[in-house]
């Protein structure tokens, strides 16, 4: 450098690398939320989707003394509920939070529940895996992650290319297809004989269907009904007999249920 020149302003290391943390935290959150479904010859599951069916308001549920529906959830309309539903589901607070800080914390753990139904014979890498109520997908990519391939979740809002649209009410799915289903969202259900009946058409005969639920645990203000008793759960699947019945510690969940549908494979 000649002895006359000035020097150039540097700006700290720090600042720049923050910076660019920043940039490549924003860069990847819009890449995951505009993401497309990978084509047939990733090896990642495809599913051929009907039109979403429409789930008009109908009367409240048979009464279930195991089982007190919230009187916050009378709307005037099904869509009004569905709007409900919608303002935590597309909360950008929430979805930040569900897509950086608790990723890999559910991942993981959701992770270690599916190895450990798979060590028990009651999900193989074969199956054909539904997430009911799956929000960005977690349990969907633990799935996947632990071999499952053929794994996919449904909610209110898509999430590519793990969630696609669908209404728990009303799944967009042709019945018995699949193997095995998954769901910690029963509180949310405002039908929850309807919940269950979705579940049991579509899982084919032989299929289990695993869920997490709250017991005598009020749920948060977008809870539409509040279990009191798990055989208010149980009497909903006529069509199925209980494998298991456990306590869990699950993100707030503290009972996993287990069930397997009536007739042969």
């Amino acid at each position: 450098m000649p002895a006359d020149a000035k020097p150039r302003a540097l700006l700290p290391v720090r600042p720049i690398l923050l910076l660019a943390v920043s940039f490549l935290s924003l860069l990847l959150i819009y890449a995951y939320s505009s993401f497309s479904p990978p084509p047939p010859s990733s090896g990642a599951a495809t599913l051929a989707l009907p039109a979403a069916v429409a789930v008009p308001l109908l009367p409240p549920s048979p009464p279930n003394p195991h089982i007190r529906m919230r009187r916050g959830a009378a709307f005037r309309s099904y869509d009004d509920y569905l709007r409900h539903q919608l303002n935590k589901t597309l909360d950008p607070r929430l979805r930040r939070v569900w897509a950086t800080r608790d990723w890999r914390r559910k991942v993981d753990a959701f992770a270690r529940l599916f190895d450990s139904l798979r060590a028990d014979g009651l999900l193989s890498d074969a199956s054909r895996a539904l997430c009911v109520g799956a929000r960005l997908g977690q349990e969907v990519a633990a799935l996947r992650l632990v071999g499952v391939r053929r794994a996919v979740g449904i909610d209110l809002a898509p999430a590519p290319p793990l969630v696609v649209r669908g209404d728990f009410h009303a799944q967009p799915f042709p019945d018995d297809a699949f193997d095995f289903e998954f769901s910690n969202v029963f509180d949310h259900a405002l039908y929850p004989d309807r919940f269950a009946a979705e579940i049991e058409r579509t899982l084919r005969p032989g299929g289990v269907a695993v869920l997490h639920v709250a017991v005598h645990r009020r749920g948060d203000k977008y809870s539409a009904n509040d279990l009191l008793d798990v055989h208010g759960l149980l009497g909903l699947f006529r069509r199925s007999e209980v494998v298991r019945v456990s306590k869990v510690d699950a993100f707030g969940l503290d009972t996993e249920v287990i069930l397997r549908k009536k007739g042969s494979p």
